[in-house]
């Protein structure tokens, strides 16, 4: 359940922000009555949908990026800090980074990379 909060919190936020905006017009006098039960209902379905698909996406492109990872191939992360043109980092083994839960960790580099980011990269393998 943590791993599901950690990914999920922010799209969380804005269906809750969703359903407020739902809830205000709704219930607003030109607006029949029913509509507030059937918008609520009908909108928080979907976002739980659309909540649940990302989040079972994305931990089984986690799974796979492991997988990938502790077979031995290199992984590429996207670097949110960095704003330069290469906004991306290869991670592999040979490349000396290591996986610890969801993290990849290297010693040189400053910070940590989530799993969650990372695809599986399919060019030339770094030397």
């Amino acid at each position: 359940m943590e791993l599901f909060f950690e990914l999920e919190i922010v799209y969380i936020v804005i269906g809750i922000f969703i359903l407020s905006v739902t809830a205000v017009v709704t219930t607003r006098d030109f607006v029949p009555k029913v509509a507030f039960k059937r918008g609520m209902i009908g909108v928080g379905s979907i976002l739980a949908v659309m909540i649940s698909a990302h989040y079972f996406i994305t931990t089984k492109r986690m799974d796979g990026v492991k997988e990938i990872f502790n077979e031995g191939g290199t992984i590429i992360c996207e670097n949110k800090m960095q704003r330069t043109i290469s906004r991306s980092v290869l991670i592999s083994k040979k490349l000396e980074w290591s996986l610890v839960g969801d993290l990849f960790k290297s010693d040189n580099v400053v910070r940590d990379f989530h799993t969650s980011r990372c695809v599986e990269y399919t060019g030339e393998a770094p030397e």
